[in-house]
């Protein structure tokens, strides 16, 4: 299967395969109006299998989702049809407004004004703790 490599835009490249559509839905990418492709399940010479996600317009992602949903994606920034900037994702230290706080005794059920804050506490395990609270995000 062929896409048609795009002239400036961003492609993100190495998702874990399975991880695209949960990206696409945290990025809010079905609200851009811009050609978005989703490749799943390509074959990958370091992985096997990978999904890919090509947009086909200079806009601004948020390199914290997808470093929180796939640390090991990389991203390519591509002007006039050439990669001008690559980027390796990792885990953020700090997530905000991606994860919302489950403890109804938490500051933000109250204040609905406050952003939803975490912070990374635990790389190893993928662990995400409410800088409010200090519950555990699931």
């Amino acid at each position: 299967m062929n896409i048609d490599s795009i002239k400036n835009g961003v492609v993100i490249d190495h998702i874990t395969a399975g991880r695209a559509m949960e990206l696409y839905r945290l990025l809010g990418l079905d609200g851009v109006g811009v050609p978005v492709a989703i490749i799943t399940n390509a074959l990958s010479s370091k992985k096997g299998k990978k999904d890919i996600i090509k947009i086909d317009a200079d806009i601004p992602v948020d390199l914290d989702v997808i470093g929180f949903v796939d640390p090991g994606a990389t991203v390519n920034m591509i002007k006039d049809g050439a990669v001008v900037e690559k980027k390796k994702m990792k885990l953020p230290q700090i997530l905000k407004n991606v994860l919302k706080c489950k403890n109804p005794r938490c500051i933000t059920t109250t204040e609905q004004e406050l952003p939803h804050v975490f912070r990374l506490t635990d790389a190893d395990h993928k662990t995400y703790r409410c800088i409010y609270c200090e519950t555990k995000a699931k």
